[in-house]
């Protein structure tokens, strides 16, 4: 072999070598290039899942038309171009004046530079796009909707009593969702199932709303109905809880017309009695409220509560939507007493008029015609025919409810102190105790996390200083200020128990 052919073979290897895999002679320009580039592959990815959105009007792509972009990512829609134009035009300005070559001919004006005035829309004020319908899978499968007794055993996990509310409440979601998925071939509609919850304070209202939507995991907005006013006035649109269930969707139309909207405090916009202005948060709210609940399209705001704000606008159905109203409706009692009592005459066999006054479950009695006469409207009880109330916690339940749910509160104490490996342990008297003090206070089960936390808080702050305590016994006496917990030791074959001056006094 002659040098000449070595040489060939030299140079094969080093082209080889620069043109191959080999990085180590790539520049750092170039791999910054090379990660900008994946970077903004990446973006656009993410970018193609929402619609362009026109910067003067705020409309989406689907509402607008084909948009028309212009330098530093800024979308226009077709119209906004044209009024923008026709609005030049009648100003006295030429379009071609405004053009590069003929700058020399305005003095005085420059060009603004739009990057300066761009704002980029988040992502929670951006609409998805809709996917092709050939494609799409249907979003309520008939066949994976769990049946009642199913709904119902999940929600005894986490809520204790309320065994009729449970069963109502399963059999009319189990229902609405076979409605969406039923189809219309033999002319026979389902009507929607909207709720009306009653119930005390404290008895679990919301707390059952939320375990519902988390098992069936379908979008679920909670608003206030307290901040609802007539649209025109100081406070939230009636659509802004529609708003709200498009925000908890991610900003997906057709999820979000098959989730549930749960408005808390409906009592609070009952019609106002004796009152000579404007019932602005009353009685028309319930009137303007009547088309969601029916099942209407409503155009609503992407990403804020209010219709004047610089957001884009969508249509949203809300035919599909289920709705469940709940409050405690406070002195309804006095109204079905007055009711109950109307046929209490005199004689041996009268009935007594204050029979009913240590019933705390009088609500169980409640008609419609109750609530009308609370000052709901008839048009709006018409529209949630499903009504029914819960029952008043008693101190058992409030002790099932102390250890039971999977997520009780004493089991949330315990994990606590077992993060510093101290075991907590309540005995059942001492249940017993912080359930009568809860009962006295009259606002449900909120009132036993603030009583074991006024006790807890000593024991929480002092065990942590002393790292051989391995069990704390949590005991009558010590919740009616007569002595101390029971402290166990590590290592100790049995409990011995240690009064602890500081904690008994508070220090």
């Amino acid at each position: 072999m002659s040098n000449n052919d070595y040489r060939e073979i030299i140079d094969e290897e080093e082209v080889t070598r620069n043109t191959g895999n080999d990085t180590s002679d790539i520049s750092t320009e170039e791999k910054k290039e090379v990660a900008a580039t994946e970077g903004e592959e990446q973006q656009d990815e993410k970018e193609t899942e929402y619609e362009d959105i026109c910067y003067i009007c705020r409309r989406p792509e689907h509402i607008a038309g084909k948009m028309i972009k212009i330098p530093s990512n800024i979308c226009i829609c077709q119209d906004c171009m044209q009024k923008t134009f026709d609005s030049m035009n009648g100003s006295g300005f030429s379009m071609d004046d405004i053009f590069p070559m003929n700058m020399g001919k305005m003095p005085n004006i420059s060009m603004i530079n739009l990057s300066d005035l761009q704002g980029y829309v988040p992502n929670n004020q951006k609409l998805k796009k809709k996917k092709p319908k050939e494609k799409k899978e249907a979003v309520i499968d008939i066949n994976k909707i769990p049946a009642p007794h199913k709904i119902k055993a999940s929600l005894d996990e986490y809520v204790v009593g309320q065994e009729h509310a449970k069963k109502v409440m399963s059999v009319a979601v189990y229902n609405h969702y076979k409605r969406i998925a039923s189809d219309q071939k033999d002319d026979v509609e389902i009507e929607k199932s909207n709720m009306l919850m009653i119930g005390p304070t404290g008895c679990g209202k919301t707390y059952l709303v939320k375990t519902l939507a988390r098992l069936l995991d379908v979008p679920l907005a909670i608003t206030d109905a307290t901040s609802l006013t007539e649209a025109g006035y100081i406070g939230d649109d009636i659509e802004s809880v529609v708003s709200k269930l498009l925000a908890a969707a991610d900003n997906d139309v057709e999820r979000a017309e098959h989730g549930i909207i749960f408005i808390d405090e409906i009592d609070k916009i009952a019609k106002k009695r004796n009152t000579n202005q404007r019932d602005v948060s009353g009685e028309s709210v319930q009137q303007g409220m009547l088309k969601l609940l029916e099942g209407a399209e409503v155009e609503v705001p992407v990403g804020a509560s209010s219709k004047n704000a610089m957001v884009p606008m969508t249509m949203v159905n809300t035919k599909n939507i289920l709705f469940i109203c709940g409050g405690a409706f406070p002195d309804l009692e006095e109204i079905i007493k007055e009711r109950l009592n109307k046929q209490a005459s005199i004689g041996f066999k009268a009935e007594l008029k204050d029979q009913f006054d240590k019933d705390e479950n009088i609500l169980q009695k409640v008609t419609v015609e109750d609530v009308r006469k609370f000052g709901m409207i008839p048009e709006f009880l018409g529209r949630l025919p499903i009504m029914f109330t819960l029952d008043a916690l008693t101190e058992d339940m409030l002790v099932r409810i102390l250890k039971e749910p999977k997520n009780a509160i004493i089991k949330q104490y315990q994990k606590l102190l077992a993060m510093d490996e101290v075991k907590l342990v309540f005995d059942d008297e001492a249940l017993a105790v912080i359930a009568a003090k809860a009962k006295e206070k009259k606002v449900g089960a909120r009132a036993l996390r603030a009583i074991i936390e006024e006790y807890m808080l000593d024991i929480m702050y002092e065990i942590p200083k002393d790292d051989n305590i391995g069990m704390v016994t949590i005991t009558k006496d010590y919740l009616e200020n007569k002595g101390a917990p029971i402290i166990a030791m590590r290592g100790c074959p049995v409990i011995e128990e240690t009064v602890r001056p500081q904690i008994a006094a508070g220090n």
